[in-house]
């Protein structure tokens, strides 16, 4: 496994060009897609397809959105980044492993005894988490919570971002946080959601229907934008352009983001069950090579 330490630092744009905030998050998704198959081999298993569909999304927020300090993960003036997925620990761990906030080499422990890094995000054991993810629908009310105590403590500059996934918007609970959110007028709240139209039951479609999703979040108050979610340049600019108009119009925000579960690895791409997975021995190497060439293709 070969796995590099990138500094700490406090993200933002600082007066970076268009094409090198793309080029910025696209090279940290992919050594982020390249940390998630290290941590999955360790175990030989797991959500290793979250990981590496959503490593766009998650690195566009921490290699561009989000106001941390890498060295400080409770700094009072910190944005707020709220994993409501917790099974996407694996991807999130890779993110802000190239944030700096945890050491790369630490991601070998995954899913270990004493770990810092168990399967399911835990704010309990590991460093810039916000919030204990997992059952499905709970991470947009916390975000809500948070949103609303920053703007009374005064501080409704600092950004709360709450990722979830397309199943999550099965559950009436999502839809109660969103109609607070629009009601309290949280124009420091933004909701990604991860659309890669897969859940442990099956296709999302399948399970409950959800279409047509961008009307929904406006119908229910919110400024909606939907975008390719493993495009790097599709991401930024829906984030520069909801941001251009948070503080005017009050509104919270979310990005819906249509993405291939283990995008950048064809090998796992076309695997049919692919919410847990189970990956030989031999596969291992053969999902590097071809997340290698792919970049290389891209060039």
């Amino acid at each position: 496994m070969t796995i590099t330490q990138t500094g700490a630092r406090v993200a933002g744009k600082d007066g970076r060009s268009r094409d090198e905030r793309i080029r910025a998050v696209e090279e940290a998704a992919y050594r982020a897609r390249h940390h998630a198959l290290d941590m999955g081999e360790v175990q030989g298993q797991g959500y290793v397809g979250q990981a590496l569909g959503a490593a766009d999304m998650l690195s566009a927020v921490y290699t561009d959105q989000l106001r941390y300090d890498a060295a400080d993960p409770h700094w009072d003036d910190r944005d707020r980044f709220l994993l409501s997925t917790g099974h996407y620990a694996i991807g999130f761990y890779a993110a802000i492993a190239e944030a700096g906030i945890v050491p790369v080499e630490e991601l070998l422990t995954y899913a270990g005894d004493d770990s810092r890094l168990p399967m399911s995000g835990m704010a309990s054991y590991t460093p810039g988490m916000e919030i204990s993810g997992g059952s499905l629908g709970h991470g947009l009310t916390v975000a809500v919570g948070m949103a609303l105590g920053l703007r009374l403590q005064g501080r409704g500059e600092q950004r709360v971002i709450n990722f979830l996934s397309d199943g999550e918007l099965d559950e009436g609970s999502t839809w109660e946080a969103a109609m607070g959110a629009a009601h309290h007028r949280l124009g420091n709240l933004t909701a990604l959601v991860d659309m890669n139209a897969l859940q442990a039951d099956g296709p999302t479609a399948d399970v409950l229907r959800i279409e047509p999703v961008e009307e929904k979040w406006r119908a229910f108050g919110w400024k909606a934008i939907r975008v390719d979610g493993n495009d790097a340049g599709a991401l930024l600019d829906a984030f520069d352009e909801l941001e251009a108009g948070r503080a005017a119009d009050g509104q919270p925000q979310v990005i819906i983001c249509d993405t291939k579960v283990g995008r950048g690895v064809p090998l796992l791409e076309d695997r049919e069950k692919a919410h847990f997975m189970r990956i030989e021995e031999q596969e291992w190497q053969i999902c590097r090579d071809q997340l290698t060439a792919g970049k290389e293709d891209a060039r």
